[in-house]
Parts: C-alpha cells; sequence; structure tokens
C-alpha cells in the first residue's frame, strides 16, 4: 500500500508542478520565442507593417534583394532582442510565483518584482514597435499599400465614440 500511495503523491507532485510552469506566465512560450504575440497591433493597425508579415509576403509586395536583406537584418534583431526580453520576464515571473509559494512574500516584495516585470514588458514591446518603424522605412508607399490592402488594414479608422479618424 505504501508503493501505491506514494506512486500517487508523485504523480499528484508532477501535474502540479507541470500546471504552476503552464501558468507562469501564460504566455511564457511566446516570450521565449521572441514571438509579438499582438505587441504592435498600434503600429500595424495605422500603416507600419511588421518585419514577419512582410518577409511572408515578398513575393507579393516585389521587394528588391536589399529590401528583403535589410528586412531580414530587422527581424533578426527584433527576435533576438525579444527572446532576451522574454527570458528575463519568465524569470521575474517565475520569482515571483516562488516568493509566494515560500510564504517568503510582503507587499514590498510584491511591488518591486511586479514593477520590473511590467518595466521589462514595456521594453519588450518598444522592441516590436521599433521594428515596424524601421520595417516602414525600408518600403516604398506603393507597397506599404498593397500592405495593408492584402492584410485588410484601413488607412485610417473612425471612432464611434468620438466622431474622429484616428
Amino acid at each position: 500500500m505504501k508503493k501505491q500511495e506514494s506512486f500517487v503523491a508523485a504523480i499528484v507532485f508532477i501535474a502540479c508542478f507541470e500546471a504552476a510552469l503552464a501558468q507562469v506566465p501564460p504566455d511564457r512560450e511566446g516570450l521565449l520565442g521572441g514571438e509579438g504575440m499582438g505587441q504592435a497591433k498600434s503600429a500595424e493597425m495605422n500603416g507600419y507593417p511588421g518585419p514577419k508579415h512582410i518577409l511572408e509576403m515578398a513575393a507579393e509586395l516585389k521587394l528588391t534583394d536589399s529590401q528583403k536583406n535589410s528586412i531580414q537584418m530587422i527581424y533578426d534583431e527584433m527576435k533576438l532582442q525579444a527572446a532576451s526580453l522574454g527570458r528575463l520576464i519568465v524569470n521575474k515571473e517565475e520569482q515571483l510565483d516562488e516568493t509566494f509559494s515560500k510564504r517568503s512574500v510582503d507587499s514590498n516584495s510584491v511591488r518591486e518584482i511586479s514593477e520590473q516585470i511590467g518595466k521589462l514588458r514595456g521594453q519588450l514591446r518598444a522592441v516590436h514597435l521599433v521594428a515596424h518603424l524601421k520595417s516602414k522605412e525600408v518600403l516604398t508607399p506603393e507597397q506599404i499599400k498593397a500592405y495593408k490592402k492584402s492584410r485588410g488594414i484601413g488607412a485610417r479608422h473612425h471612432d464611434a465614440k468620438t466622431g474622429h479618424n484616428h
């Protein structure tokens, strides 16, 4: 009976451990992979194309070799910086989780680690947004127009609440 109880306890522990890892943070895989995860949506929706999508649409946009190389460099730099920041965010999230699990948490440590996470996430978002800015500089106005049309992006959107175009 002892062996069976130990086995069940081990299974429960592994399941709890895996569930904890899956939730710290919930976007862990995207962070570690340097993915955008919608962080540059404001740029995208306002006519600042993203390097990943530009590369995917290279033939459709008729990119020159020089443009492809420039966009690839922007993408590679963005991905490298994003993955590096992602690792830092995941580490801080795990640190926060650990302070709770070890019961070594207080309001000051929660504030400090949470603010660090927020700052890192802000830096991560800036990496993605800057990549969109740089990418737009590489394209011609005609290519940007074709990109927006293909991606279903209007030149401007209308805010029903204010009556203004944005």
